[in-house]
């Protein structure tokens, strides 16, 4: 391969291929990868150090662009277990570095080939850390994020579909996530290692958890527990949670503005919480306990 041939490929490996333009005017600029295509949504960030996939497939994030702070994210690739939802409901994904080789024994994909597989667009290359100072003092913007592997787009487009995306304020995002059919939780525990995840086969309990967008592992918690946990819609009534008879009542995690979601949720909460049954709620469910008790919430 001569010098000129080098050159070449240099320069095809530098041509930015993706790009973020928020609502505001402001353009990053980066490499492409996953998904190719344009997705519009609330760009916020997270500082994990790990669990990138149970993040993306969080139904908590639908409607959102996730910025990673952490800048070694891809290095343990991808498996069919540690997935949050059965669909990815994230609008796409950011990160600072290059995505390298997996290196996990458990690690059946390259977290670019996931996000390919689950239509999630991805960019890579940015200042993570700068943008996530920018969300923290400035508030969460609306953005859209688009790979496309000719490097063109066009900003004044991408631009107005940040600005006319309506945002998460009074948007209902739990009813989009929530199980359209009830079921009883296959009982599975917590994963370990060379052990992966057991079955738990005790009864000590019955949860009803109403599901706004509920992770796969807390249901995994619940069965280390010993909890047979029936999940049931979020738009489900009070009487009908009743009928199951349930030891105990969990309000799950879930996306949106829980204002929206309270139109009818806090009704429900309201009746449940005078049946004096325990009621535990996480982030979402939090927030709806919360309104159901005459507290108000904010973005």
């Amino acid at each position: 391969m001569n010098k000129k041939q080098k050159n070449k490929i240099a320069i095809k490996h530098q041509f930015p291929t993706g790009i973020l333009v928020l609502h505001n005017k402001l353009v990053f600029r980066g490499i492409g990868l996953g998904y190719q295509g344009t997705s519009t949504g609330e760009v916020c960030f997270n500082t994990s150090l790990t669990g990138y996939q149970e993040i993306i497939s969080d139904p908590s994030y639908a409607g959102q662009i996730i910025n990673f702070t952490f800048p070694h994210i891809g290095n343990v690739g991808t498996n069919n277990e540690d997935l949050e939802s059965d669909k990815v409901w994230t609008k796409g994904a950011i990160f600072n570095s290059e995505i390298t080789s997996p290196s996990n024994y458990r690690a059946l994909k390259t977290l670019n080939e996931w996000l390919k597989k689950n239509k999630i667009v991805g960019l890579t290359g940015l200042d993570t850390r700068s943008l996530t100072n920018f969300i923290r003092d400035k508030g969460a913007p609306k953005g859209t994020i688009s790979n496309n592997k000719n490097g063109k787009f066009n900003i004044k487009k991408l631009t107005n579909m940040s600005v006319k995306w309506p945002g998460l304020n009074g948007l209902d995002l739990a009813k989009e996530v929530s199980t359209k059919k009830n079921y009883i939780w296959k009982g599975f525990k917590t994963w370990k290692k060379e052990v992966g995840y057991e079955k738990n086969t005790k009864t000590k309990f019955k949860i009803v958890a109403i599901d706004y967008g509920i992770k796969k592992n807390i249901l995994r918690y619940f069965s280390d527990f010993s909890c047979e946990v029936k999940v049931v819609s979020c738009k489900s009534t009070a009487a009908e949670i009743v009928k199951l008879k349930p030891d105990g009542i969990f309000l799950s995690n879930g996306p949106g503005d829980p204002a929206a979601t309270g139109r009818y949720a806090i009704k429900t909460v309201q009746k449940l919480i005078k049946l004096n049954l325990p009621i535990f709620g996480i982030c979402l469910g939090h927030q709806i306990l919360a309104l159901a008790l005459n507290a108000q919430t904010k973005k």
